[in-house]
């Protein structure tokens, strides 16, 4: 919890579905279990079922990739790269 009792906001929102591109990804049993765990407390937070671990999958790279720096400033210079050809 956070600080003064109340329960700290989680990074995802509501799971939008969109068309997937299928991949086969292989996750180690810890991290399936927290992803069991993330949906039940996303689905508390959202008021809506839990999704399935398999759905939490791209939002949460899409979530960590958007806020890490480091990436946004590499992802930006190889834009540029790319645009001045």
């Amino acid at each position: 919890m956070a600080e003064g009792g109340s329960a700290a906001k989680l990074k995802l929102g509501i799971i939008e579905d969109e068309k997937p591109v299928r991949l086969t990804v292989e996750l180690p049993a810890a991290v399936h279990r927290d992803l069991i765990a993330y949906g039940q407390a996303l689905a508390q937070e959202t008021s809506q079922s839990a999704p399935e671990p398999v759905k939490l999958i791209a939002p949460i790279l899409a979530r960590f990739m958007a806020t890490d720096r480091a990436f946004m400033r590499v992802r930006k210079r190889l834009a540029a790269r790319s645009g001045s050809s």
